[in-house]
Formats: C-alpha cells, sequence, structure tokens
C-alpha cells in the first residue's frame, strides 16, 4: 500500500508521480503530477559522497537516508527524491509495504553493470563529480536506459551524456571501439536493444576495410586489425566479418582472419603416444587427444562453446575456393565431427574440402571417429572403434570425383594422379588400425578407376601393412583384398619383393613372377633397341619380344595346371588329416604332407625359375660384353 508522508527531517513521497518544471523561483516549491509537496530547497538532498560499510553504501550527508536499494549483493541507503527526479523507473514502480520482512525497499533484478555502474549513476543523481571512459560507458547507457534517465525528467539527463560520449569519443576510436565491444558481452540483451553492438561492429568494419588494396598479396598493412578482433566473441567477430564481405573486402583477407580467429579459439586434435597398446602399434598405443586453442587458458572450455564457435566460423566463410587452404578446411572438420556440429554443417565442409582436395595431404585426411563428451574428454562415436572416421573420407572422394565429372575434363589430369598417391599414403597409415574391416579397407581402395594410377606401389605398400596388422584374415579375404592392385603397374622393386612375400596368396605370387619377367625381358629388348640404331633390328627386337611374350603365356598356364594339381594334393592331405590321431597330426602325418609337397610340380617349377633367372643374367652380361665390343669397332 503507498503512502504519502512528510517528515519534519526529510522527505518521503509517493514513487508513482512524475516531477514537473517548478512554477516559479520565489515560493521554493516542486509540483509532480498527482500532488503537490513542499520541500524546502535547503533539504533537497546533497551528498558530499558514499561511504562504504561492509557490503553497504550510505550517501554521506546531514539529511538522513529514507531509501535503500538492492543491487545483486550490495545494498545502497540514499534519498529518494534525487532518483526519482532524474530517474523514471523509480517514478513509476511501486514499493513493497513498510512492514515488509525485506531488508530493502526496493531490489533491482538483472540490472546492467551491477553494483559499480549503479554506484557511478548515484553519484550522477547527486551532483557528484562521475568519469565516463571507454569501459564503463557501455554499462552506464544501458543503466540510464533501464532506469529512464530521460530528457523529460530534466535537460542534459545521463541517456544524452553517455549517447553523446559513445557516439562522439568512443565511434571515432577503433581502440575504444573494441574496448566497449568486449564490455557488451555482459549487457545482453539491453547492449542490442540500443544498437550499442551494431554500431560499434560498423566503426570496426569500415575501419578495417578503409585501407584494403586490389593486389592479391595481403600485406601487413591490411591485416593490422586480425589480432584485435580475435579477441572477441563469436558473435561479435561474425557480425564484423559478416560488414566486411558486405563492404566488399577480398575473401583471401576475410579468410586470413577467419584462419587467425580459429587458430585462437578452436581446440587442435592431436595423435599422442601413450603407453597403454589399446590398438597394438608395437609398445605404445596411438590416441586423439584435445589440445586448447586458447593458449592463455588452462581447459578446453564446454563443448556447447566449442560447437557454436565452429557452426559460427562455417556460417562467416566466403565461398571462394582460394579463400581458406584445405588444411584449415580439415581442421574445422575435426573440430565440427568431434564436437557434433550439425550435419549439415559437416556436410558443407566435406564438399569444399573435396574441392580443393589436390592440396591436401594425408594428415588433413586423418579424422577422428570420436566425440568429445561434456568435460571434454574423447569417447567413441557411432562410426565403430575405429580409430578414423574412413565414411567421412570415403564422401570426400566422391565429392571431388563429383567435382571432376562436371567439370566435363576427360583426359587424366595431373590433379587426379596426385589424388591416386594422396589415397594410397592414407590407406598406408590407416591399414595399421587392427579394427579395420578389411571390406572398408577394399572399398576405399576401389574408390578411383583403373585409368587414375600409374604405378601400384603405392597400394601394395598398403595391402601389405594391412596384410601384416592382420594376420588371422582368412585365404579367400587375402585373395579378394589383393584383387584390388594391378600387378602389372607393379615396378621391379616391388615385384621382387612381393615374389618373396609370404603374406600374399599363391595366386597374387604367380602374377608377380609373370609380370616381374615380362619387365625384364622388357627392358632388356628395350635397351637393345637404344643401343642398335638399325630399324630392321627393331623389328626383329620386337618380333622376338612377341614370341617370347607366347611364351611366357604357355609356361603360365603350365602353372595353372600345376597350381590344379597342389590343390588336389592339398584335398588329399586334408582327408588324411582327418583320420589320422593327435599324435599323428604333430609328428608323422605333416611330414608326409610336405614331403609330398617337394614332390610336386609347383616345387620343381620355383627351381626351374631361378635357374631360369639365372640364365637371363648370364645372357644380359654376355649381351654388353658383345655390344661393347661394336661400340669399340664402330
Amino acid at each position: 500500500m503507498q503512502q504519502d508522508l512528510v517528515t519534519n527531517t526529510g522527505y518521503n513521497m509517493k514513487l508513482s508521480i512524475q516531477p514537473q518544471s517548478p512554477a516559479s523561483d520565489s515560493d521554493c516549491t516542486h509540483h509532480f503530477q498527482n500532488r503537490n509537496i513542499v520541500v524546502p530547497e535547503k533539504l533537497i538532498a546533497t551528498a558530499d559522497g558514499f561511504e562504504k560499510k561492509e557490503h553497504s553504501w550510505f550517501a554521506m550527508s546531514q539529511i538522513p537516508t529514507d531509501f535503500s536499494i538492492q543491487v545483486q549483493d550490495v545494498t545502497f541507503y540514499a534519498h529518494k527524491f534525487p532518483l526519482v527526479s532524474r530517474c523514471g523507473y523509480f517514478g513509476r514502480i511501486e514499493l513493497q509495504p513498510q512492514n515488509s520482512n525485506l531488508d530493502c525497499d526496493l531490489k533491482l533484478e538483472n540490472f546492467p553493470g551491477g553494483a559499480e555502474t549503479f554506484e557511478i549513476i548515484l553519484k550522477f543523481c547527486y551532483g557528484l563529480p562521475i568519469s565516463l571512459n571507454p569501459s564503463n560507458i557501455a554499462p552506464l547507457r544501458c543503466a540510464s536506459e533501464f532506469l529512464e534517465m530521460t530528457e523529460e525528467l530534466e535537460d542534459g539527463n545521463f541517456i544524452s551524456k553517455t549517447e553523446a560520449f559513445f557516439t562522439f569519443v568512443v565511434l571515432s576510436s577503433w581502440k575504444d571501439s573494441i574496448t566497449v565491444l568486449k564490455s557488451c558481452e555482459t549487457l545482453s540483451p539491453w547492449a542490442e536493444n540500443i544498437q550499442i553492438v551494431r554500431r560499434c561492429c560498423d566503426s570496426i568494419a569500415w575501419k578495417a576495410s578503409r585501407e584494403t588494396s586490389t593486389t592479391q598479396e595481403i600485406t601487413n598493412e591490411e591485416t593490422w586489425w586480425f589480432d584485435d578482433v580475435a579477441t572477441l566473441r563469436i558473435d561479435h567477430f561474425t557480425r564484423i566479418i559478416t560488414a566486411l564481405r558486405a563492404k566488399g573486402m577480398r575473401p583471401e583477407i576475410v579468410g586470413s582472419c577467419i584462419m587467425q580467429y580459429g587458430e585462437k579459439w578452436l581446440p587442435r586434435l592431436d595423435i599422442e603416444m601413450d603407453g597403454i597398446g589399446r590398438f597394438g602399434y608395437g609398445k605404445h598405443e596411438l590416441q586423439w587427444s584435445i589440445t586448447s586453442g586458447r593458449r592463455q587458458e588452462g581447459n578446453i572450455g564446454h563443448t556447447k562453446e566449442q560447437r557454436t564457435i565452429i557452426e559460427s566460423l562455417v556460417g562467416i566463410l566466403p565461398p571462394q575456393k582460394e579463400a581458406v587452404p584445405c588444411k584449415f578446411l580439415s581442421k574445422m572438420l575435426k573440430v565440427a565431427i568431434v564436437y557434433s556440429a550439425s550435419p549439415a554443417l559437416v556436410s558443407e565442409l566435406e564438399k569444399r574440402i573435396g574441392l580443393v582436395l589436390e592440396n591436401a595431404n594425408v594428415n588433413d585426411l586423418l579424422i577422428p571417429s570420436y566425440t568429445a563428451g561434456d568435460q571434454g574428454e574423447l569417447v567413441s562415436s557411432t562410426e565403430g572403434p575405429t580409430m578414423h572416421n574412413i565414411n567421412v573420407v570415403q564422401r570426400i572422394l566422391e565429392y571431388f570425383l563429383l567435382y571432376e565429372q562436371q567439370q566435363q575434363q576427360q583426359q587424366q589430369r595431373p590433379g587426379t594422379l596426385a589424388i591416386s598417391k594422396l589415397l594410397d599414403s592414407y590407406l598406408a597409415e590407416i591399414a595399421k588400425d587392427p579394427n579395420l574391416p578389411v571390406t572398408n579397407f577394399q572399398v576405399l581402395a576401389e574408390s578411383l578407376s583403373e585409368n587414375a594410377r600409374t604405378c601400384d606401389d603405392g597400394l601394395y605398400r598398403a595391402i601389405d601393412t594391412y596384410l601384416k596388422t592382420h594376420p588371422s584374415l582368412t585365404e579367400h579375404e587375402r585373395r579378394r583384398l589383393c584383387k584390388v592392385m594391378d600387378c602389372e603397374k607393379l615396378s621391379l622393386d616391388a615385384c621382387a619383393h612381393a615374389a618373396q612375400n609370404d603374406r600374399l596368396p599363391l595366386r597374387t605370387v604367380i602374377q608377380v613372377l609373370f609380370s616381374e619377367q615380362v619387365k625384364l625381358r622388357m627392358e632388356l629388348q628395350g635397351k637393345n633397341q637404344t643401343e642398335s640404331g638399325d630399324n630392321s633390328g627393331q623389328e626383329v627386337s620386337w618380333s622376338s619380344t612377341k614370341k617370347e611374350v607366347s611364351a611366357l603365356k604357355a609356361e603360365l598356364e603350365k602353372v595353372k595346371l600345376q597350381m590344379a594339381e597342389l590343390h588336389r594334393d592339398y584335398s588329399e592331405l586334408q582327408q588324411e588329416y582327418e583320420k589320422l590321431t593327435v599324435k599323428q597330426r604333430n609328428s608323422s602325418g605333416w611330414t608326409f604332407g610336405w614331403r609330398k609337397i617337394r614332390k610336386s610340380a609347383l616345387f620343381h617349377t620355383r627351381m626351374a625359375e631361378e635357374d631360369t633367372d639365372e640364365s637371363h643374367n648370364r645372357q644380359i652380361q654376355k649381351h654388353r660384353g658383345s655390344l661393347r665390343r661394336r661400340q669399340s669397332i664402330a
């Protein structure tokens, strides 16, 4: 219940009334809308300052205070009249009854700027000197709007004073605009409603874009503002970047600024070595770890905050391919997957990486298959127990191939060759994961067409690594995996290694041996053609080469027949193995089996091949000697 009280020591007035200008200077009275209250001029509250006692502030005046206001955990004891005369908020609210159990007359909830800002407001209302600076101008401007300190109550009220300082002092200075924008981070939604944030962002964007050049090279004069805007909150940063793009700033500069902001705020995903050995990589374990991008802070922040940052940065990326490099796109994709960003955003990053996949390296494609928990720890995702996310790389490769088809370039480009080498190196890395299914590995290896690779040495190295890491593969799985590789595209060194590789299926080894002999003979014939300038000699050489190829094909057919014989022997061995007892299996059964294999035609074929290789070497040496004699005679 509201009351009108006039005491002999001070004054109380109804807070719902509005003050008006005095009727005259002689009667020394102040008129209000609902009622006239006579207040002697000498009793209009004046204070020499404020005194703090524990968590309370008291106005130092000869007139006792009659109004208590609580802001946060601080209570201010002041007089009503100075506040009502300049703050419309106090003139329209209803006070609590005097018999209320509250310790104060009024409690201000969600007051902009808190107790420190309200103290400056009180000093202004009492006519005490105050200081306006870039650090406090935004809270004071919001607080004056909250308290409705308009010109209708008094000329030169606090709204007009703070607005003038903000417009003419703050917005004309780059440093002051950055400072005010930082102070607005805790003033939502007031700073947004009265356009402080928008005007600061527009001012910063205008100053940053004022000296941009038209050259493609980014100079230091164009990047002087990167460090300052990188300290802002993500929503303020995005508004500045949006304004810069609207002003036509080059995408390379905008992309460089976004990269610097991402380096500062996005966490880094590193592969560390740990001694647990969960994945079985020798004595150590490869595992993903998260390192904070904010080096000055010790924690990585909450998952929601990191998700907001990555989603906002992707939303303001310029669409041009040259805006940001593939390495930064890959980093953003890793963070987006770890912090469970929206599927549409992840898909957008995958498409952008597919457009510039030629510039990627193996580390860019090593994407974790984990997600971050609430406390920042890494937990297994739904992609499976594998360490690397194979499905994402598969989609990126599909986007690249689709982009190549859209370009309608039928001929093989150097970029496709680079992608084949990149894919083979990536396969060699993920082959070390013992949890990687053979089907996923095979599908990814077959993603490129047969003409994409000119040499399959990298693919052979990846397959050999996978076979070494997965010794429990069945013979059928080994043959199916080795079909991905074209033995005719292996170099001589790779053929020599594969011919002695016990991990490869027998059929693959035979194909490698055949391909190796063809390459040796072709190389020998090629040297003969180079050293001989006679065209007729070349024709004879080519005809002899064709005869040798035909002979090799006949030999291959014989080898196939011998393989069939070996398979029959193996079937007989298996039947005998089932009949024998455990003791006989450990001793005589296998001795008999190996004895039979040694008598088989394949064993003699291998020995014959070794003799053939030695005879070839002797022929090569003899041929080289004859060539040297011809050259000396010439």
